[in-house]
C-alpha cells in the first residue's frame, strides 16, 4: 500500500456529532499505551501525525485520518487508563460504542492487544463490544520486539485463549520499531477496500439489471 497523502480531517469529542463520510472506514481500538498511535503513524508513513505520548489515556477523541482520499483510518479513544475517573471511562466507552453502532462506512475493526500480557477485562469487553456490533475484528498483537522470537507462538496462543477468539480470527503480530507486520496489515486493509468496491459494483449491476 503506497501512502500518497495522509491528513487528520476530523476530530470528534464526547458530545460531537459523528461525520457522515462517503469513503470506507477502518477503525483501530485498544487500551491506553498499547501502541495505537505508533501503529497508525507506521501505517501512514508519518512520524507524528497521530500523537504519541508516554502518558497513557492521551487519545480522548475519535480521530479520522483521510488516507489517499480513498479510505479513513479511525483512531478510537484508548480505554482502561487507571487514573481516569469512572465517569470519564464510561463517557469514552459510550463514545466508542456509539461509533461502532452508528457508523455507516465502518468496514473493519482492528483491536490492538499487547503481545506480552494476558488480555485484561477491558480487552475482553472491547472484543465483545466489537463482535456484538456485528464485526469480526482482526487482532493486532503489538510490541512484538519486546519478546524473544521463540516466545511468539506461546504468546499468540495466550491472546487467542484469553480473548476466546472465534476459530479463524486473524492475529497479526506487529512491531512499531521494526515495522514487522505492517505489510500484512496493509494487505488486509486493501482486501477490505477491494471487497467494498466489488460489493458496490455488484449492487450497481443489480440495479441496472432491475431497471432493464
Amino acid at each position: 500500500m503506497i501512502i500518497k497523502s495522509a491528513e487528520l480531517e476530523t476530530v470528534c469529542g464526547i458530545t460531537s456529532k459523528l461525520p457522515v463520510n462517503t469513503l470506507p472506514e477502518v477503525a483501530f481500538a485498544g487500551k491506553s499505551n498499547v501502541g495505537k498511535s505508533s501503529l497508525i503513524n507506521a501505517l501512514m508513513n508519518r512520524k507524528s501525525l497521530a500523537r504519541t505520548s508516554q502518558q497513557p489515556g492521551k487519545t480522548q477523541t475519535i480521530n479520522y485520518y483521510n488516507i489517499n482520499k480513498e479510505i479513513y483510518f479511525v483512531d478510537l479513544p484508548g480505554y482502561g487508563y487507571a487514573k481516569v475517573s469512572k465517569s470519564e471511562k464510561e463517557k469514552w466507552g459510550k463514545m466508542i460504542e456509539r461509533y461502532l453502532n452508528t457508523s455507516m462506512m465502518l468496514k473493519k475493526v482492528y483491536l490492538l492487544v499487547d503481545i506480552r500480557h494476558e488480555p485484561n477485562a477491558n480487552d475482553k469487553q472491547m472484543y465483545e463490544w466489537i463482535v456484538a456490533s456485528g464485526y469480526e475484528p482482526v487482532i493486532i498483537a503489538t510490541k512484538l520486539d519486546k519478546i524473544n522470537r521463540s516466545q511468539k507462538d506461546k504468546h499468540l496462543k495466550m491472546l487467542r485463549e484469553g480473548l476466546r477468539l472465534k476459530k479463524g480470527t486473524l492475529i497479526i503480530p506487529f512491531s512499531a520499531q521494526t515495522k514487522q507486520g505492517r505489510e500484512e496489515i496493509y494487505e488486509d486493509i486493501i482486501a477490505t477496500v477491494n471487497d467494498e468496491v466489488s460489493d458496490d459494483n455488484t449492487e450497481t449491476t443489480n440495479k441496472t439489471d432491475t431497471n432493464d
